[in-house]
């Protein structure tokens, strides 16, 4: 029997390696795999990977969840409502909108989850989903899984990737439905101007789309860049969803917490299918978590890091010949063009052997990443021993023969 006769259409072409040869940092055992050979990982966009970094006040309420045992058992599957109640704060502070926890939020196990559920309302049999590119590679193959189209629209180098409407427009049919928008991007690092999403608004409002944002690095965003919640701008509130992560700027991604973010309309379907999509997010990380919420100030000296860590790795890595990168915008991570030296496929496989580690291929971030390498400069707890290894990339990269 040919069973993969009878995968669903939308999982036909996934792999996990099991019987192919699969060097992406997220996909099966790859990143163990490779930590075995003593490779560094560079390539996982998880805060000071592999060393212990969680803050004092969080891992105490963390420890003190587990002692009274309740842990064992479930949260309720819109999630914990003093940790929504903490989250709205948040949100009021940050971008101004006023949510009621116990109708616009919902707790999800990690942002990953999240995204694919807030999407899974909206799309249908063969629904067009427009996907700027480069970006996350799950924008790619979510609309897929659940059966709809991915559309690619086109952002490029020389325009800092701005999300180009006119490239929008060029991509909208009768079977259009949904934008779905990473902000700030990754792995372009570029937190989207208000103009340039009140641009994009404007698209969707107009062709009656709904919106799923991701926002998972809203909170590493540099000095001298805005945030700006899609939300927030007017006419979008009905209709976006919002994906949020602790994962990234309050470096806790092994917590697998995250949430959404939508008018009362969309939330309904949401809190009436939860326990089937994604059950119960874990009950001692939501206890923990909202500590975290309370005293936010530890993420502050995480973002100075990584924007410390983002010059020297502008520094570094334009220091080689016909290697060459902007200064990011948010994020722990550079986005480098190494095209002129040779395909980002070789140039990985090539780090791996010389530097020992492990980068991302920027063609996973959508066709218009080939020739890139996505660097995870926000590993590491210590910054001198990320230094250390942005310069052992830099130096191999000098030597880097064709």
């Amino acid at each position: 029997m040919n069973i993969k006769n009878k995968i669903a259409r939308g999982y036909a072409d996934v792999q996990g390696g099991l019987f192919s040869s699969v060097e992406k940092a997220d996909v099966g055992d790859v990143v163990s795999r490779l930590g075995a050979r003593g490779i560094d990982i560079m390539a996982w966009a998880d805060p000071f990977f592999p060393d212990p970094s969680i803050p004092e006040h969080i891992l105490e309420a963390y420890l003190n969840a587990l002692k009274t045992g309740f842990p064992a058992h479930y949260t309720m599957p819109i999630g914990n409502t003093q940790l929504k109640e903490a989250m709205a704060k948040k949100i009021t502070k940050d971008c101004g909108i006023d949510v009621d926890p116990n109708r616009n939020l919902l707790v999800t196990p990690g942002s990953d989850s999240g995204l694919l559920f807030a999407m899974s309302i909206f799309v249908d049999y063969e629904d067009e989903v427009l996907v700027h590119s480069p970006s996350y590679p799950s924008n790619f193959l979510n609309p897929k899984i659940l059966g709809g189209k991915t559309v690619v629209v086109p952002t490029y180098a020389e325009d800092n990737y701005r999300l180009n409407i006119d490239e929008f427009k060029k991509r909208l049919t009768s079977k259009t439905k949904m934008v779905l928008l990473t902000n700030p991007n990754n792995p372009t690092g570029t937190s989207y101007t208000k103009e340039n999403l009140e641009e994009l608004a404007k698209f969707i409002i107009e062709n009656d789309l709904v919106a799923v944002v991701d926002q998972a690095f809203e909170d590493v965003v540099f000095d001298g860049h805005e945030m700006v919640t899609m939300a927030s701008i007017e006419g979008m509130w009905e209709r976006t969803i919002t994906t949020y992560s602790v994962s990234k700027g309050m470096g806790l991604s092994g917590f697998r917490v995250g949430f959404l973010m939508a008018d009362d309309h969309i939330m309904d379907i949401l809190y009436g299918s939860a326990v089937n999509f994604i059950g119960a997010t874990n009950t001692a990380a939501q206890l923990a978590v909202i500590e975290a919420f309370k005293d936010l100030s530890f993420m502050e000296g995480y973002r100075q890091k990584h924007m410390r860590r983002a010059k020297y790795a502008y520094e570094a890595f334009n220091s080689v010949e016909n290697v060459s990168m902007d200064l990011m915008e948010s994020g722990f991570f550079s986005w480098v063009n190494v095209s002129k030296l040779d395909s980002s496929a070789n140039i990985v496989n090539y780090l791996m052997e010389s530097a020992k580690v492990m980068v991302n291929d920027g063609k996973n971030y959508g066709e218009y990443g080939d020739g890139y390498l996505r660097i995870i400069h926000g590993v590491f707890f210590d910054d001198q021993k990320s230094f250390d290894t942005i310069d052992r990339i830099a130096n191999a990269l000098r030597k880097f023969k064709k």
